[in-house]
């Protein structure tokens, strides 16, 4: 039986990335005539009917899925361009960080999400609010007639949403336990409606009575749980399982095949999309046969331009903040860096993700109130704090013996302005260390940070210095230093900030001014007492701390530096006496480092550095070198004393390679020159003197392989240097090659 004045519904089911295939389904509907009168979904399902019934075109949901800006959402990653640098902490090597509270410290407290919800919770009030606003919150009123379906873990039952704010209906319906957090909604705690049903068929034939129904299933029930397996379990536990059949006469199930692709993997949506499609044109000839009303892709985009012509502007004149107390929120309200009067959404979202990366603020939800008077939108951001005591450790674990662990505790206390206390330590044969400090962040017109650090270090260069190839004795070299540092920082922009500041502190070197030692000999010993002004200026935009591919990094330093060096000779020594000294000098330094656009399977990038210091010579040849600027250009430089690669004056730079062997892996080739304008050298006294100028250069070439696992990077070094001792070096690490950074470079 054929019906003649037919109206359509479609359902969609929830499926994760495989419903992605939904959206060619929808272009192969339009663009064979086929009507979309109703429309209902779960989940993904549910995004992707919601987005059809606010008018947005199919191929318009496409481009939004192929997209950068999906990515972001489906990652949870908040838009780099507008996190903001001045609120980011000092990097570390921290591999895992556990957050806590004070006043449940002894609760467990596990993560509700897998990823930030930040990034997708403002994208889909942009899509949104405007829709859900001109509809006055009824879905009946939407371009299409529209229903979702969310599961209410506290009644343990589905919940049909047909009315209310469509960005929060959607987001509810999409909330996958352990990857985004739940919507708590009129008493309700929600969830992903994929939960209890996954297909809601029924639902759109329940509310709206179509005539035909079209069902695009992409999803099918878990297999049973299996007695060692705890997500299985735990699967079964929290979900019932749904019928895939569609509850009236007139119908036509359309199953894209796409259940090989990972839940939460949307590297592959153009195939996705192209399956939907696909499998949507083999039922197009049944689907013409038993749906004769025809509605032409002209009439649809004329009455969707129609729809979209009626929509208000998501244009908001007033930003309240609320979930928090008082001062706390008085603290978000002043960060917002807002002109009067009216604002637009696509200004308001860099300050939404300049708010959402500060580390005090946990989440803010967006949402947006139409005024029919102004026709204007409210905001209103409600906002969870952060917990207060973080926990973090890292390190790094190596094939020489460099490794070293990092254990950071951070407690932070929210008022009108931002306190945080910090103490961390790094234990290892190169460097022990402690660090404790003290910030306050305070928002306003100018917004700053004041910090006071305080350190004490000691670098071991001899016990850290064998690998497994090298026989060479090395020099004897140990450094202790303590100092207080303290520092204003103010913003340019998002990605810029300017430190000034200064240091207080004394450095204490002890060595041998030879290879040749026994256990009884005594070492030199150099003290510098010191004091300095800096100002620094910072630009940051790469993606990872350490073997980053994207971004660019530019410093810019000027620092005063005075003090009274003290040697006292040891045993080895030529020189005798004791020698006290007034030593200052200015040091200028420019370092940049930026990669380009992707071509192909690889990436390019440059880094270049440039430094002018005044400093004088200390009383010998191995102090002097030990407080000369170093050229640090590959992973393991860090670890190492390279006299050779310091100078009072140089330039050095390279370029770098990198290829994407599979997915988080990559090849690294790089190369770098150092240029010195006068090399350090030591005269038959032992003392410092410059060579020639530009006569001089070294060579340095790396290799790596680097996996970037969930919590750091797994790689394989393979370095070389043209004059060296130790030309070729060889160096495994899991973990970060980041270290304190000392006081007077």
């Amino acid at each position: 039986t054929v019906l003649k004045a037919q109206s359509v519904g479609l359902v969609l089911s929830g499926g994760g990335s495989s419903g992605v295939a939904h959206i060619g389904v929808l272009k192969a509907l339009e663009e064979n005539d086929i009507p979309i009168d109703y429309i209902a979904g779960t989940s993904m399902g549910g995004l992707i009917a919601g987005l059809y019934a606010s008018g947005y075109s199919p191929s318009e949901i496409e481009e939004l899925f192929l997209s950068e800006k999906f990515r972001n959402w489906a990652q949870g990653t908040l838009n780099k361009k507008y996190i903001f640098y001045l609120r980011q902490q000092n990097i570390t090597p921290s591999l895992v960080t556990f957050k806590l509270n004070t006043d449940t410290l002894w609760e467990i407290n596990l993560p509700t999400n897998l990823i930030s919800p930040g990034a997708i919770n403002y994208g889909l009030m942009e899509y949104f609010a405007p829709a859900s606003a001109k509809s006055k919150n009824n879905f009946d009123s939407l371009f299409i007639p529209f229903r979702c379906v969310a599961s209410d873990i506290i009644t343990k039952k589905a919940v049909v949403l047909k009315k209310g704010k469509l960005p929060t209906a959607v987001r509810a319906s999409m909330a996958y336990p352990f990857y985004l957090p739940p919507i708590a909604y009129d008493s309700m705690l929600l969830f992903d409606g994929g939960l209890y049903n996954n297909f809601p068929s029924n639902v759109i034939y329940n509310d709206f009575n179509p005539d035909f129904i079209i069902g695009s299933n992409v999803s099918s029930n878990f297999l049973p749980p299996n007695e060692d397996n705890v997500v299985s379990q735990i699967k079964a536990i929290i979900s019932n399982d749904t019928e895939y059949i569609i509850p009236c006469e007139y119908s036509m199930l359309i199953e894209p095949e796409a259940s090989n692709f990972s839940t939460f993997n949307f590297d592959n949506n153009e195939q996705l999309i192209q399956i939907g499609y696909l499998a949507t044109l083999n039922k197009i000839a049944d689907l013409q046969n038993q749906i004769t009303r025809k509605v032409t892709k002209v009439e649809v985009e004329k009455k969707r331009a129609t729809y979209k012509a009626t929509l208000p502007p998501l244009i908001f004149n007033k930003i309240t903040v609320s979930g928090l107390s008082k001062k706390q929120n008085h603290y978000i309200e002043k960060s917002l860096q807002l002109k009067r009067g009216s604002t637009s959404a696509e200004i308001l979202k860099s300050e939404y993700t300049k708010i959402s990366s500060d580390n005090n603020i946990k989440s803010l939800y967006p949402e947006a109130i139409y005024n029919d008077t102004s026709n204007l939108f409210s905001l209103n951001l409600h906002a969870k704090k952060e917990k207060n005591l973080f926990i973090s450790f890292g390190g790094v674990f190596s094939s020489r013996p460099v490794s070293t662990g990092y254990i950071g505790l951070q407690y932070n206390l929210l008022r009108k302005v931002a306190h945080s206390f910090t103490v961390e330590t790094y234990l290892g044969r190169l460097t022990n260390s402690l660090i404790t400090s003290y910030r306050i962040d305070v928002p306003g017109k100018i917004p700053f940070y004041w910090q006071t650090i305080g350190t004490s270090e000691r670098w071991d260069y001899f016990r850290s210095n064998t690998t497994f190839f090298e026989d060479t004795k090395p020099s004897f070299l140990l450094s202790n230093e303590q100092y207080i540092k303290s520092e204003i920082g103010l913003p340019i922009r998002y990605k810029n900030k300017i430190l000034f500041g200064g240091t207080f502190g004394e450095l204490n070197n002890k060595y041998y001014q030879t290879r040749q030692f026994i256990s009884t000999d005594t070492t030199d010993v150099t003290s510098f007492k010191n004091h300095s002004l800096f100002i620094n200026f910072d630009n940051n935009s790469l993606d990872l701390k350490q073997y980053a591919s994207k971004g660019s990094q530019i410093l810019i330093e000027a620092k005063y530096v005075s003090g009274r060096e003290r040697t006292v000779p040891g045993s080895t020594s030529i020189i005798k006496d004791v020698s006290k000294s007034y030593l200052s000098w200015i040091l200028l330094k420019a370092k940049v480092d930026n990669y380009f656009n992707k071509r192909g399977w690889a990436r390019f990038g440059v880094m270049g550095e440039v430094v002018y210091s005044t400093q004088p010579f200390f009383e010998n040849y191995t102090a002097s070198v030990l407080a000369a600027s170093s050229f640090q250009p590959i992973t393991e430089s860090v670890a190492l004393f390279q006299e050779r690669l310091r100078a009072k004056k140089y330039v050095a730079g390279g370029a770098k390679t990198i290829f994407e062997v599979y997915k988080n892996t990559q090849l690294r080739i790089e190369g770098y020159i150092f240029q010195p304008y006068q090399e350090i050298i030591q005269n038959e006294f032992k003392k410092g003197e410059l060579g020639k100028q530009w006569a001089t250069r070294q060579y340095i070439f790396s290799s790596s392989l680097v996996y970037q696992t969930p919590i750091g990077p797994l790689a394989f070094n393979l370095n070389y240097y043209d004059k060296q001792e130790d030309r070729w070096t060889f160096l495994f690490h899991f973990g970060y090659f980041i270290f304190n950074k000392k006081n007077l470079q």
